[in-house]
């Protein structure tokens, strides 16, 4: 069987959830590997919890519904209280907002602090490239999908008015999930 990989990527509706499913999923299409997904907004589109589910593989996917997650990224708190019970608890890996989420710190995983929406306003005026910034550096963190994937996904995927600040951001992400892998 071959090597897959389950990643949620949750927030509230409006932070660009989908969006990053997307271009994850994209980046390891781009990276040669198979790819399955699916997202889901809650009763509300805006401000309700939402998640983005990636799977993949070095083989044909079969089912794109995450089973049993291996990677949480999280931006809200709502969300991740709502989707951490996905994740496999030896060895699973939660990524996290930390202006946005307070994690319960359950036992057999490992969480990595992203500062990403502090930095999306300070370096970058805007809030609504968080979510970039966190798969930049779950890329780095991961190794999941790389670097030229990640950035050539942006590029193919986000609109040509945000493409430049979202490349921004993902370099930016690429940095600080560098520094997190070094505080481990």
């Amino acid at each position: 069987m071959g090597q897959i990989k389950q990643v949620v990527l949750c927030g509230y509706g409006g932070q660009g959830i989908v969006l990053a499913g997307q271009i994850f999923g994209q980046a390891a299409f781009n990276d040669g590997k198979w790819v399955g997904g699916t997202n889901s907004y809650g009763a509300a589109s805006r401000g309700g919890a939402c998640r983005a589910e990636v799977v993949i593989s070095d083989r044909m996917v079969i089912y794109p519904y995450v089973i049993e997650a291996d990677i949480l990224v999280a931006l809200s708190q709502t969300a991740y209280g709502k989707y951490i019970g996905l994740v496999r608890r030896e060895g699973g890996l939660v990524i996290y907002d930390d202006g946005s989420v307070t994690p319960d710190g359950a036992a057999g995983l490992t969480y990595i602090p992203i500062p990403a929406t502090r930095t999306a306003i300070e370096e970058l005026k805007s809030e609504l490239v968080a979510n970039i910034i966190m798969l930049g550096a779950a890329a780095e963190i991961t190794g999941l999908v790389t670097k030229d994937a990640l950035r050539s996904a942006v590029a193919e995927i986000v609109a040509e008015t945000l493409r430049d600040l979202d490349l921004k951001a993902a370099e930016i992400g690429f940095k600080l999930g560098a520094m997190s892998k070094l505080k481990k």
